[in-house]
């Protein structure tokens, strides 16, 4: 029996780690196109930080 040749199992388990990693590189490009897109789009990008924010209240007609 030769040291070179794989075993059935490892075959299997390479075709598992093949779908696997394209899966997770897909999911990382995905994530990366939705950043490059709201960055282009110029949408404000503003976090929940426990206070009112100004910007978001609406504007009264009188002022």
């Amino acid at each position: 029996m030769a040291i070179t040749r794989d075993h059935e199992l490892h075959t299997r388990r390479f075709g598992r780690n093949l779908g696997l990693g394209l899966l997770l590189a897909a999911l990382v490009v995905l994530v990366f196109g939705l950043t490059i897109a709201k960055v282009e789009r110029g949408d404000p990008m503003q976090a929940y930080d426990h206070q009112p924010r100004v910007d978001l209240l609406p504007s009264e007609p009188g002022k």
